[in-house]
């Protein structure tokens, strides 16, 4: 062992003795006492050199200390008072024995020596003094008690012989700074006392000795027991830390393990978080249980890798009978202390032997299961367990325990009922979401994805493909602002309200007015009237497949992306329109013409915010990766999704929809100008006829002929001047259309018995698949669509 001081270091005997008997170490005052060299003895078993009993073979305990006969290298005995400390094996030394003996000292202080007078030798602060070479000159009553030896015996001894471990080293090296610089010092450290199984936090405060002409002769050391602050301060700063380390997320089985981990091994070597599972009381944990619990264990830790303590691993379900610490402290609702000395889990550990060998193979003995409780509930049980620390467990320690699991409770709680939030909001969400999108003549292809929010949990997302008369189609995306089952009700309530719009054929602006409308209502419902409680956004696009015109307009929404069929994207330059919920605030339609195969892609803001990059780049990182996917529109989406959201987790919840058109060629259409004279109805009839024996029709031509009758004649009688009638068919629908410049919308109405007319609309109804009318910028149209069936073609 090397040393740092500037003393004579033979004025100590010292050596080393392996844990196999070996002597390591063997320095000068060893040879000074017993006249052998170090190459004499190095090497060689420590017992040669007893002349007799007196030094056991396997010392018990940390130190040990007796007088016993040495064998001199001239051959005579020598009776020596030995000091041995045990040296537990570290990085690069075994384990062992340090021995040391005083060589000076012996003889007690002169009355004048400046050492002796600074010993305050009565007073109850434990202190000593040492000499200049830093040797133990003087010590009280106190200081013996704490060292566990007569002063006598260790005088001529250094603080690192005396204790003997490294502690010692650090105290000795501080008191080396106060005897060169002669400045005092304060240390804080832990040691063992003797007859304690714990260490004892110390402050020593070390000061220099001076004589009267003001030079420094030695040190003086007295240590002050601190523990109880100590422990205070540490347990303060434990619960400190549980507060900012345990709760991070709102995730149960997250924050189970954060309580498992700031307690090991800090409080215990091994804990384990057992929950309740809800759904055995009905979907709410109870206030109180009884024996026998099922538990399922959440999370655990140890200061051994790989927790081999545990019996059941995370996920897994145990049953506890009554006797057990875990069900015993849930239905006392208490915290119940058990240790293996005192006999408490003796019967819960002859029915569980799979525990009882694990407490014996790792020296289990002192247990402490806190229940874990929040709100009136009872949630679980978090046992603490010691094996490695020697000490059990303190009611300080319970203290310390329940103030942690009750702060890990509410945590719990917090992630619990989140999580019970977010499943039932997620559920409502997918139940407002359409489950499958519909086949449509003028689209090729859709695809769609909803993701909710990585964090804040579901969200008011939504997006719809809604058929539309003249085989048109209605594309809409909207994201209603918040998070949770609100913002989903939220949701389905303006999907609802968007389909039944869409039914009247609405022009998009004149939709999203409407909406805007509806969402300033229900802000002046769930807030104190004022707009803005509520608040969303939305985008509606209608595609004419026969015009290949679309029709969009947006309300606060990002801008869609189009992809022509030569693979260029680029953003939609729209209006943006005011988000919904303001009111009285106007938005703008525009028309883009897609070309076939042209792929529209509608969005909510989720999918393009990032921490790592703006909206701008992130709707250029949209357009490339549209533009490099050349696959279906499903897996465009998941390139899509990969592409901006990498780590498949957004800050927002995210809905994208993608659409490929379809056009309708001209040779699918047929339109005429009817002349407003009843008696020219039957020629229009018969060009309807050739027509669908044109389009290889004709086993629909009884039932076409009839509507195209019936719509011409009512628009003939009740409508205006210009009248057009216009054919429309694809592989399973047949449209027939007739438009006037009267804004009168029909309806049905009973006929009487002897009625002459008033039942041509209900004719349409019966022989239709379905019928209505939409206004147009000139007036209206009355539709009525008639399935195709296999045999019509």
């Amino acid at each position: 062992m090397s040393r740092v001081y500037p003393f004579d270091d033979a004025a100590t005997a010292r050596a080393v003795i392996d844990d196999d008997g070996t002597l390591v170490e063997w320095n000068e005052g060893a040879r000074r006492l017993l006249g052998h060299p170090p190459d004499a003895v190095l090497g060689r078993p420590a017992a040669e050199l007893l002349a007799g009993a007196g030094f056991p073979a396997a010392p018990a305990g940390r130190r040990w200390e007796g007088t016993v006969g040495l064998r001199h290298r001239d051959g005579r005995t020598v009776s020596v008072w030995l000091l041995a400390h045990r040296r537990p094996p570290q990085e690069g030394r075994r384990g062992g024995w340090l021995v040391v003996t005083p060589l000076s000292g012996a003889q007690p202080p002169a009355a004048d020596d400046p050492l002796a007078g600074a010993g305050l030798i009565q007073s109850p602060c434990a202190v000593a003094v040492y000499d200049g070479e830093l040797r133990l000159r003087r010590m009280n009553a106190a200081m013996a008690a704490v060292v566990g030896l007569p002063e006598e015996r260790i005088r001529g001894l250094r603080v690192a012989e005396i204790g003997g471990r490294p502690q010692s080293e650090e105290l000795e090296l501080a008191m080396l700074r106060v005897l060169t610089s002669g400045r005092a010092q304060d240390v804080r450290t832990s040691v063992y006392t003797t007859g304690e199984d714990r260490a004892h936090a110390w402050l020593a405060r070390m000061a220099p000795v001076r004589d009267a002409a003001g030079r420094v002769r030695g040190v003086c050391l007295a240590a002050h027991d601190v523990t109880d602050s100590h422990r205070a301060r540490e347990r303060l700063q434990l619960v400190n830390e549980a507060s900012g380390r345990i709760g991070s997320t709102l995730d149960v089985t997250r924050t189970a393990q954060e309580l498992a981990d700031i307690c090991v091994p800090a409080l215990a070597d091994f804990v384990t978080v057992d929950l309740l599972d809800p759904e055995d009381y009905g979907g709410e944990p109870p206030a109180r249980v009884t024996a026998p619990v099922t538990l399922r264990r959440a999370a655990h830790g140890s200061v051994i890798g790989g927790v081999p303590e545990a019996v059941t691993e995370p996920g897994r379900t145990e049953r506890y009978p009554a006797g057990s610490p875990q069900a015993d402290s849930l239905t006392a609702g208490r915290t119940i202390i058990a240790s293996v000395a005192a006999g408490d889990m003796d019967e819960w550990l002859a029915w569980n032997t799979a525990r009882g060998e694990q407490v014996r193979a790792y020296g289990i003995h002192s247990s402490m299961s806190v229940p874990i409780q929040a709100r009136g509930l009872t949630l679980g049980v978090a046992v603490f367990t010691r094996h490695r620390s020697p000490e059990e467990f303190t009611a300080d320690d319970r203290l310390l325990a329940e103030e942690i699991t009750t702060r890990a409770a509410l945590c719990i709680d917090n992630a619990r009922r989140y999580s019970r939030e977010r499943e039932t909001a997620l559920a409502l969400q997918r139940s407002l979401l359409p489950r499958s999108l519909p086949r449509t003549a003028a689209l090729d292809e859709v695809s769609s994805r909803y993701l909710p929010a990585a964090r804040a949990g579901v969200g008011g997302d939504w997006f719809d493909v809604i058929p539309l008369s003249g085989m048109r189609v209605a594309m809409v995306v909207g994201d209603v602002v918040g998070h949770g089952i609100q913002a989903s009700a939220t949701m389905g309530r303006l999907r609802t309200a968007v389909r039944t719009l869409a039914d009247i054929d609405l022009a998009p602006d004149e939709l999203l007015t409407h909406l805007d409308d509806l969402v300033v209502r229900l802000s002046e419902e769930s807030g104190d009237g004022s707009p803005g409680e509520v608040g969303a956004t939305c985008l509606y696009a209608v595609y004419d497949p026969v015009s290949r015109r679309c029709a969009l307009a947006r309300a606060g929404h990002p801008p869609p992306v189009l992809l022509r069929p030569d693979g260029v994207p680029r953003l939609l330059d729209l209006p943006a329109g005011p988000p919904l919920g303001l009111g009285g605030l106007p938005f703008e339609c525009a028309e883009v013409d897609l070309p076939e195969g042209a792929v529209l892609a509608l969005y909510t803001d989720g999918l393009v915010q990032s921490r790592e990059r703006d909206a701008d780049a992130s709707r250029e990182l949209l357009c490339r990766a549209l533009g490099r996917s050349s696959g279906s529109l499903d897996e465009t989406c998941d390139h899509v999704l990969r592409a901006l959201l990498p780590d498949g987790g957004a800050p927002d919840d995210v809905a994208l929809l993608l659409a490929r058109t379809r056009g309708l060629p001209p040779s699918q259409v047929a339109t005429w100008d009817v002349p407003a004279d009843p008696a020219l109805v039957a020629p229009i009839r018969k060009q309807v006829v050739d027509r669908l024996d044109a389009w290889s029709l004709s086993e629909a031509t009884f039932t076409a002929e009839l509507v195209v009758s019936e719509l011409v004649t009512n628009a003939i009688r009740y409508g205006s001047r210009p009248i057009r009638l216009r054919l429309i068919h694809d592989a399973d629908t047949l449209i027939c259309e007739v438009s006037d410049t009267s804004h009168t919308a029909p309806h049905l109405r009973r006929a009487k018995t002897f009625d002459e007319g008033g039942r041509g609309l209900l004719l349409v109804a019966q022989l239709t698949e379905r019928w209505g009318s939409r206004h147009t910028a000139d007036g209206k149209t009355i539709w009525a669509e008639l399935p195709l069936f296999q045999e019509d073609r």
